[in-house]
């Protein structure tokens, strides 16, 4: 099965629910299921590789070989090979192989489904405080009535999702095939979800953009640090991985946090779906604003990366004007308008060689008051390097026009590349794409630093000056 065959196989699941329930609730019965079935048949496969038996040829033979293991005298030794490993061991009668033989008999309940994800949760050492899947499953509600209404109506509803993905051995894809699938399927939830979906999803070619532009130099850096305060799905950080070297890829440390829940728990997925080890996951659930985090070391990343919520609502107190992270900018963002205070956060946690990319709506550049006093900081100080439009409508969230600002520490001369890439896409129905082409274009002209007709320009600190600190891109770029 191809890549698309697999995407393909995966969208017929979720059809089996659009019908009856929002993109928002049923991504959360789809993933949970595909990475449950993914966790039970990499630990069929090595059932059959620990008992040195030859590959089985497919899950059902995997299956019958765990089964008979169950009742043999390695059968203690057998479990505590697989907690090693994975954390946990999924009873014989709990895999997904187990419970589609059981939807095929007609004797499945919801109840089997239930005790196989609590298994998996409460298996693995604590690693800094906490299980590797602990709480993964928490937002699987079983008995929701959006399943149905009554417990028949829901057992049936789960196992016409769990029969279209029975046929999908997920052995047979590397970690970057499967990882990629998980993505498409969060892309397609995210345009089935409108406004909710800019709480988990960045596109992949914004993410692909910034990634490409915060690695640049440190591609052969062991133990490459990345930071994301309002991480979603985990997409903005996995992207990073393409760019890093292959010798150091594997040893990248993530570091994110996300204030709901349910996504915490999806990029959490996300990262073991993409192979990444569990020592090398920093995630916490939280409120970025509220509270500082990391506050231990390291506190400070190779690269920040973010695409917080926009114009969000925060409360402005003012204690936060003694807080390290704002005390230098004489002003607050204000409560209407968080923007400035998710860039602040995230440029403090910032390392002195650090790059940092950050979406933003294109009032940041050029409102008054409080943001501009704030502005005019961070451009005295020259921690501003780029700026960057994007075009209107790429983001399923919303459809006003973007911008990414790129930060660094060292910018001592205090110019700034204005990049006026509005007009780089692509037309698809009522979404506007960034193509390999638009992003090509935009990293180059951010790389050559320098002036192009029509779409870059680069600043001196003076200019800016007389602009009154004012970054609207239109005052730099002439496009007319």
């Amino acid at each position: 099965m191809s890549s698309q065959e697999l995407n393909q196989a995966l969208w017929n699941a979720a059809n089996v629910m659009r019908s009856t329930m929002s993109a928002d609730e049923y991504k959360d019965y789809l993933l949970g299921l595909v990475f449950y079935k993914y966790l039970s048949d990499r630990q069929l496969y090595e059932v059959a590789d620990l008992l040195e038996q030859p590959k089985p040829e497919s899950l059902e033979t995997a299956q019958k070989i765990y089964e008979e293991a169950q009742g043999s005298d390695d059968w203690n030794d057998l479990l505590e090979e697989l907690e090693d490993k994975f954390g946990f061991a999924i009873e014989p009668k709990y895999t997904f192989t187990a419970l589609y033989e059981e939807i095929n008999n007609k004797t499945f309940t919801t109840d089997h489904l239930r005790q196989a994800m609590r298994d998996i949760e409460q298996g693995g050492e604590a690693i800094r405080g906490v299980k590797p899947y602990e709480d993964l499953f928490e937002d699987f509600d079983i008995d929701s009535k959006s399943l149905g209404t009554t417990p028949a109506k829901r057992n049936a509803m789960l196992a016409d999702v769990m029969k279209e993905l029975a046929h999908i051995d997920f052995n047979h894809y590397g970690a970057d095939a499967l990882g990629d699938a998980y993505e498409y399927l969060i892309g397609q939830f995210a345009a089935g979800s409108g406004k909710k979906a800019g709480e988990f999803y960045t596109p992949q070619s914004v993410a692909e953009l910034i990634t490409r532009i915060v690695t640049k130099g440190k591609e052969n850096k062991p133990s490459f640090s990345l930071y994301d305060p309002c991480m979603g799905s985990g997409s903005l950080l996995l992207q990073a991985r393409k760019y890093i070297s292959e010798d150091c890829r594997n040893s990248i440390q993530f570091f994110g946090q996300e204030i709901s829940h349910t996504t915490y728990n999806l990029a959490r997925m996300n990262m073991i779906l993409h192979n990444v080890p569990f020592t090398y996951q920093h995630f916490r659930n939280g409120d970025t604003l509220g509270t500082d985090w990391p506050t231990e070391e390291p506190t400070n990343y190779d690269a920040t990366v973010m695409n917080p919520p926009y114009s969000q609502h925060w409360s402005a107190a003012a204690g936060f004007l003694t807080d390290p992270r704002f005390q230098s900018y004489e002003k607050l963002a204000p409560k209407t308008r968080a923007d400035l205070a998710f860039l602040l956060h995230g440029f403090y946690h910032l390392k002195e060689d650090g790059t940092m990319g950050i979406v933003l709506p294109h009032g940041v550049l050029f409102r008054s008051g409080a943001e501009g006093i704030i502005r005019q900081h961070l451009l005295e100080n020259g921690s501003i390097y780029a700026v960057i439009g994007l075009p209107a409508n790429i983001f399923f969230s919303t459809s006003i026009p973007t911008c990414v600002v790129i930060l660094k520490k060292n910018n001592t001369d205090r110019s700034i590349l204005f990049i006026d890439a509005s007009k780089e896409f692509r037309k698809e129905k009522a979404q506007n794409h960034m193509d390999p082409e638009h992003i090509d274009k935009i990293v180059n002209a951010y790389m050559e630093r320098k002036d192009i007709g029509k779409f870059a320009h680069l600043a001196s600190f003076d200019e800016i000056k007389k602009n009154d600190f004012n970054l609207n891109i239109p005052r730099y770029v002439d496009t007319s």
